[in-house]
């Protein structure tokens, strides 16, 4: 990583004025060449139904786990050839002992789907440049340098398929091991004061071969989710060039905006470790976020975000019209870390019962609200409890219509006692007790307005 359908008239004109302008700031400024705002749509509706994936920093790093030579180094795992300085031929070395017999594509996948996840991107190539594929324009890879020689994305691609996971790929732009990215960029590696009059060559004859690589041999995959833009050499041409040359492949693909350095480059946001404290406007937008302090496996990080704050940023972030991509790294075994496991169970429980308010839903039409969050569906407003007043009084403003009735969405029975105060506001009686911990959802219903 870096260091970064409109609403049937359901609700009160307010509320729906609010819902139209949350699902139009997932637009972009215009449609990219001749794709209409229609066929954009369509092309993002998974993703934008999806709400909530799974990333995977994986590769030689883990190896070292944020260990070189006996000391400990700081930042984080998959920048240790950076952090450390490691000569490109010592490094190298690593891919000799990476052989992860314990990887089990099925298990991991079904963990990502237990989850309530809907999609992966694991790292295809991150910045040192080695490949987790088959490369046919490269032997630095996973089959030709390991003594594991197997292709983990193809056995991803046929897990992703039996379960129903949407397989993604992250992909560097940079390249430390190279010569014609890396160059004179050595031993800083990530300089922004040097280019490399070679780097076209890599583009061209590296960069994009192995892409093609992985959109024409791996399945349908959904998103192309690149990093390390920030190189010199790296323009808004090559941008503009890379986005047109990844969509000629797979039209239908999706592709973050880390694939430019303009504001307006690719297909959404990618803040990373934060968020927004009032979404993106303008734009789709996706968080991404580590349960530790590290992407790649450092074997000392051990702290870990609790299920509660990650099931919380996860509601916090679908309350803002975003989605969210929660990061595991696995082992040089090929596990994935038993507290990452423990988490992901958790969170997958919580969505059992209550992913109706997460899934396909938009952004909070409503102002901020001091005791939880608010995501919606047409008819529908999802009350993400998080702190139950004391007085038991929910109060919500800002809702017009008639409300048919409100309940708890894990118990449909347990309707609750409200009153409607003026034109705009609705008063909940809550009970005191029969809470979740985490966060207690109930579900207010407004009665369609008849003609």
């Amino acid at each position: 990583m870096i260091g970064q359908t409109a609403a049937k008239p359901l609700l009160g004109l307010a509320v729906l004025a609010i819902l139209a302008m949350s699902f139009s700031c997932q637009m972009p400024a215009q449609a990219v060449g001749d794709e209409s705002q229609h066929q954009r749509d369509q092309r993002m509706e998974w993703w934008r139904e999806a709400k909530f994936g799974m990333f995977i920093h994986w590769g030689l790093y883990a190896v070292p786990a944020g260990q070189w030579e006996g000391k400990e180094i700081g930042g984080i795992g998959e920048w240790i050839m950076n952090k450390a300085q490691i000569p490109v031929s010592e490094y190298e070395a690593l891919a000799a002992r990476f052989n992860p017999v314990k990887f089990d594509a099925e298990q991991w996948v079904r963990l990502a789907k237990n989850a309530g996840m809907k999609y992966i991107v694991i790292t295809s190539k991150h910045h040192d440049g080695f490949s987790l594929w088959d490369s046919k324009v490269s032997r630095y890879d996973i089959v030709d340098a390991t003594p594991f020689k197997r292709d983990v994305l193809k056995e991803l691609s046929r897990a992703c398929a039996k379960y129903g996971i949407r397989l993604c790929f992250y992909h560097s732009i940079m390249d430390w091991h190279h010569p014609d990215a890396q160059g004179p960029h050595w031993p800083t590696y990530n300089t922004k004061k040097k280019e490399n009059p070679n780097f076209g060559r890599y583009v061209e004859n590296y960069l994009k071969p192995q892409i093609k690589e992985l959109l024409t041999g791996y399945g349908d995959i959904g998103v192309l989710w690149f990093d390390g833009q920030w190189v010199p050499e790296w323009n808004e041409d090559y941008g503009d060039d890379m986005y047109a040359f990844v969509r000629g492949l797979k039209p239908d693909i999706i592709i973050n905006n880390r694939v430019g350095k303009k504001r307006e480059s690719g297909d959404f946001g990618t803040p990373e470790q934060r968020i927004p404290a009032k979404g993106l406007g303008g734009v789709d937008w996706e968080t991404c976020m580590t349960m530790n302090d590290t992407w790649g496996f450092k074997k000392n990080d051990h702290n870990w975000k609790s299920t509660e704050d990650l099931v919380r940023k996860l509601v916090d972030i679908a309350s803002k019209g975003g989605n969210f991509l929660l990061n595991v790294g696995p082992t040089a075994e090929g596990t994935i870390p038993g507290p990452s496991v423990e988490r992901l169970k958790a969170m997958g429980r919580w969505l059992k019962v209550n992913g109706e308010s997460i899934y396909d839903t938009t952004a909070n039409p409503l102002g901020e609200l001091a005791w939880g969050r608010c995501t919606a569906r047409p008819g529908k407003l999802y009350l993400h409890v998080f702190d139950r007043p004391e007085d038991g009084r929910l109060e919500l403003p800002g809702v017009k219509g008639k409300i048919k009735k409100v309940c708890f969405l894990a118990d449909r029975k347990r309707q609750l006692v409200f009153s409607q105060e003026g034109d705009d506001k609705v008063v909940i009686s809550l009970p005191g007790q029969g809470y979740d911990e985490i966060d207690t959802v109930l579900v207010l219903e407004i009665q369609e307005n008849k003609k």
